[in-house]
Order: structure tokens, then sequence, then C-alpha cells
């Protein structure tokens, strides 16, 4: 047997653990692990009750944009938009301003949060650069929504640009832990998402970070990213069920179960007790559009439909929440 499989197999009191967590203590590894093998439904009902009680019932709801799309010269294996794969990814340069606009009024009119550009490709370069800045000082003079970007690996200088436009939080997906990531990508490094997570809070950005599930990771490595993201000070954690993409190199990878989600939220949770928890990409997947996850600890969702991939509509999702007891409320960063 392992040393993981010997920590696994310890008991664990997740009533003594939850209240050590409410009393100000960080779990360590060694005891996330330990929640890998306890009863889900009570592993679940533990983790709901520590979302509530630093969280309350406030729901945070955000939407997207696909604001450059394809001819990604990143090698991600899960993918859609990168150019090393063949998988007829619709492919455009940024979006004019007014249909980023057009769609940010129309999502906060229906009830979001927060509307994010998202941007395709390593960083922003060049022209791309004034492009964004435009448009975000756009949504900032034409709508009160609070305005997020994914823009990629971009350094201190160009999130600081971009915070004069009235950017105020930052997207940037460690996707994997520091020891599976070179199975999901080449082309950069997990150091590389690191220093542009650092950067973009230099430049006095919030940051939201997160990954993809069901990679072919480990339940180690699931834990070791949710500890990195602790040591970062995210308070945003996008949890993304990987969907499958035809021609991209997991295109054959059976998709993680409800079960598997609940456990994984719920296990972020209690390293991440204060944080947003949101379900994103690949949500549409599970038969109830992710309820139990948001009776398991996760407390936020991306809503509509995703970059490459159909969603969940607004419309249907603030009914769900609402309907499970939560009040769906902009916090403060």
């Amino acid at each position: 047997m392992s040393n993981i499989e010997s920590i696994i197999k310890q008991e664990i009191s997740l009533e003594d653990l939850k209240l050590k967590i409410i009393n100000g203590y960080d779990i360590t590894k060694e005891e996330a692990l330990k929640l890998v093998d306890v009863p889900l439904e009570n592993l679940c009902s533990s983790a709901n009750a520590l979302r509530k009680y630093f969280c309350s019932d406030i729901f945070d709801m955000c939407s997207i944009i696909n604001a450059k799309s394809g001819k990604c010269s990143e090698n991600c294996k899960f993918c859609a938009q990168s150019s090393h794969y063949d998988t007829n990814c619709e492919e455009y340069e940024i979006l004019d301003k007014e249909k980023i606009l057009e769609q940010g009024k129309s999502d906060f009119d229906k009830g979001v949060l927060r509307y994010s550009i998202v941007t395709s490709g390593r960083a922003l370069y060049g022209k791309e650069i004034d492009e964004v800045y435009e448009a975000l000082e756009t949504l900032n003079k034409e709508t009160d929504g609070y305005i997020c970007a994914s823009l990629g690996l971009l350094d201190e200088e160009g999130f600081s640009k971009m915070k004069k436009a009235g950017l105020r939080r930052v997207h940037n997906n460690l996707e994997a832990s520091r020891n599976f990531f070179p199975q999901v990508c080449t082309t950069h490094t997990y150091d590389d998402k690191i220093k542009a997570i650092k950067a973009a809070q230099k430049a006095g950005m919030v940051v939201c970070s997160g990954g993809i599930m069901g990679m072919g990771e480990t339940w180690e490595d699931r834990i070791d990213m949710a500890i990195e993201l602790r040591e970062l000070g995210i308070m945003s954690i996008p949890v993304n069920m990987l969907n499958p993409i035809a021609s991209t190199p997991f295109e054959n990878i059976n998709p993680l179960t409800e079960d598997d989600m609940r456990r994984i939220v719920a296990i972020y949770r209690f390293i991440n007790p204060r944080a947003f928890i949101r379900l994103a990409g690949g949500r549409g997947l599970m038969n109830d559009k992710g309820k139990s996850c948001f009776l398991s600890g996760a407390n936020a969702a991306i809503t509509g439909d995703m970059l490459t991939t159909a969603g969940i509509s607004i419309e249907t999702d603030k009914k769900m929440v609402e309907e499970l007891g939560y009040k769906i409320q902009l916090t403060e960063d």
C-alpha cells in the first residue's frame, strides 16, 4: 500500500474538522486526502454547512463572451481553439466593441452580476490590447455591471493598462496541479501561469482561477491545485468538468459523474472555505445541471453559453438557484 493510500484509509471526523475550519484552521493535504474516502452524503452536508457559515446564501453568477476565437498557438489538450488540432472551431479576431457591449447589456439586464471578455491565444499583442482596452472602457461607461476578462499570459504592464480601462477582475486558470500540468500543455508552463496571476495581483487586480477536472488527474492532483489556489489567495475558483472535444487529445476520456463533481466541490470547500466555488464549463453534461453541487459546497456559476460549447440559459439558472434558497448578489472583492 502506498503512503497516499494509507493516508486516505485513516478515519477522520468531519464534525471535528468542520469546527476547526470555522475557528480559522487551514486543513492540510493529508487531511484533505482523507476526505476522498468518507461517505459522500456526509461530506457534502458538511461542505454545505461550511458554505453557509462563511458565505451565507449569496450566489455569484457571471457570463462570458468569446471575444476572440480559435487560432491559438498553445497546445492545451482539452481545447477546441488550439491551432494544433483540427476541431473546425470558429475563428475570428477581436469582436467589435459594439458587439461586446450589446451582449454585456443583454446579460446584465437578465440578472448576470459579472460579464467577462475572453480572448483566445497565449496573450494579447499589439492592436489587440488597444481593441480590448476600448471595449472595456465602453462597457464601463455604458453599463453599471462588473467587468472581468480572461486575456492569457499578460505581464504586469498589460494588466495595469487594462485596469485603467476599468478592468477589476482577471481570470486565469491554473487548469491542473503542478505535477499534472505537463500532461495538459507543453507550449507554456505552470510557472508561466503563476507568473501571470501574480502580475495581475501586483497590478491591483482580483484574480479568478481554477481548473478542469476529469483529464486523467488523480485526487492528489486535484487537492494540490486547491491548496495552490489557497496559497495564491484566490477567492473565485471555477471548477470545470472536462467536456471531451472531438479531434483533441482528450476526446475519448469519459466524463466524470455527478457524484465525482459533488465530491470535488465539497473537498474544495473544505480547503477554501471562504471562496466562491464556481461551476463552469461542462456543467451542461450533468443531468441536474449542477443542482446537487450547489448543495455540496459550490455557490457560483458561469451561466449562458461557454466558449465553444452550449451552456445553460440565464433564466434557467436564476430559477434553479433561487429555488435552492440562494440570493443572487454581487459581493465586494
